[in-house]
């Protein structure tokens, strides 16, 4: 293994392993300093090909093969994630699934396991906490961990790269790593070199590293905030770096000044330590429709199923909260969310389940064809219940009788008991062991169960 530092290259130093990985660039003209990391040190992991990896994990004769995680390519499906070997015949994520299947005919298709997915991840995700208690997930396959010499560990952030990437394959997949000084510079260098890439940008080097860069390459510049640059003659981050502060917050208001730092390598990050459940910023659940819904009683159900999915997260996690969001999104991707805040905070589909419905008319028109749906509540009260694991029958649910039997007297709970038991049920046998009449007309007509935003329980 070799390491790259501008058209100049050195060796495994003594006492690093080789390994199959892919080289690690370093983005600086000085040799001399590779040994040396006297700056903050964030890394971004991102496990390459997640959820195709895993199902080729679990099914060892699709290794090598073509493998595609979507929707039905018959039935308007879109691809979720994309095997290397499938992207060789230019299948991509959120490519339509029939598109896909006219690329790459010999693919094997799945509809794919969140849950199996989140195990994973999960499993990654300790191996980084094993490293550092700074680790922010900001996705299913993504996480920042910071591995600032002196804070946690005297070793070598590089190191301890190495070293995650060497655990993450013994778990069957595999990952690449950016690590700078920053987020901005982290991110942006685990895309360099995947699958199984580690890129390097020794402190001091972030400018140069970034100069070159197409804007769009930055997190937070969308194709608005392109057009934008694009119309001040600013097309690179160097050019951006270099912008007239005033100019551009005029044209961008506060964002403006705060990209011209990123794009300089001038961010100072701060990755917050792995939050509990009960510091999530929102709870919430989204359905991606096989075939697009265009009756308002369809669509109203189907609001009310997910906000029944919603409620039980809530309930799970102890929150409660107060905004409730709907989104929309339409069958040619333009997607529009509405919110609404409540007088009182609440983990009852009952009460913020209405409240989605109602969002539906500020969002949609009627006979307007929806793909997706998505309901999300936050705005969490700090003090919120700890998660509760009621019992299956509840006091309340006593019948005189047994009260009298068992000492007790009758009494009445705040809760409401249908979603208590309801509950109970689905944790001790299984989601599907109670249903509404409402989840059976959804049930072939979804595609797998998607949380709505990277903050999500």
């Amino acid at each position: 293994m070799h390491y790259t530092c501008g058209m100049k290259e050195i060796r495994n130093r003594p006492g690093m392993p080789p390994s199959s990985e892919k080289s690690a660039s370093f983005e600086s003209a000085d040799v001399n300093n590779a040994d040396r990391w006297d700056a903050p040190a964030i890394g971004l992991m991102d496990l390459d090909a997640f959820f195709a990896s895993v199902e080729q994990l679990d099914h060892p004769d699709w290794r090598g093969k073509p493998v595609i995680v979507g929707g039905s390519p018959h039935k308007r499906g879109v691809v979720s994630t994309a095997s290397y070997e499938a992207r060789t015949f230019g299948v991509h994520s959120a490519m339509p699934s029939a598109t896909a299947a006219r690329l790459c005919p010999q693919a094997i298709w799945t509809s794919g396991s969140y849950a199996r997915y989140k195990e994973l991840s999960q499993n990654v995700m300790s191996i980084l906490l094993d490293e550092t208690p700074l680790v922010e997930q900001v996705s299913i396959d993504e996480a920042f961990f910071d591995v600032t010499p002196g804070r946690f560990s005297r070793e070598h952030p590089i190191e301890i790269c190495r070293r995650i990437q060497r655990r993450v394959a013994e778990l069957g997949i595999t990952c690449s790593i950016g690590l700078g000084v920053n987020k901005t510079v982290a991110k942006i260098a685990s895309e360099r070199e995947k699958p199984r890439g580690l890129t390097v940008v020794l402190p001091g080097s972030e400018r140069r590293f970034l100069a070159p860069l197409p804007v769009e390459t930055m997190s937070g510049i969308g194709p608005s905030t392109a057009k934008v640059l694009h119309s001040f003659g600013i097309k690179t981050l160097g050019e951006l770096s270099r912008a007239n502060i005033a100019r551009l917050e005029g044209a961008l208001g506060v964002s403006g000044p705060r990209l011209i730092r990123r794009a300089g390598g001038l961010e100072v990050s701060v990755v917050s330590e792995a939050a509990a459940p009960s510091e999530a910023k929102s709870v919430s659940n989204e359905r991606t429709f096989k075939e697009d819904l265009t009756d308002e009683t369809e669509i109203r159900a189907a609001i009310r199923h997910i906000s029944c999915i919603v409620g039980r997260r809530l309930r799970k996690n102890g929150l409660k909260g107060c905004t409730v969001t709907l989104k929309v999104k339409n069958s040619v991707s333009s997607s529009h969310t509405a919110q609404k805040t409540l007088s009182a905070m609440t983990d009852q589909e009952d009460q913020f389940g209405p409240v989605a419905e109602e969002l539906l008319q500020e969002v949609w028109h009627n006979g307007q064809p929806v793909r997706l749906l998505g309901v999300g509540v936050s705005g969490f009260d700090a003090g919120a219940q700890k998660p509760i694991q009621p019992a299956l029958f509840d006091e309340q649910d006593l019948t005189p009788s047994d009260a009298i039997r068992q000492g007790k007297k009758k009494t009445r709970s705040h809760r409401p008991p249908l979603s208590g038991v309801t509950d109970a049920l689905k944790d001790k046998f299984g989601s599907d062991v109670i249903k509404y009449g409402r989840d059976l007309r959804f049930e072939d007509r979804v595609s797998d169960t998607m949380p709505m935003g990277k903050s999500d329980v």
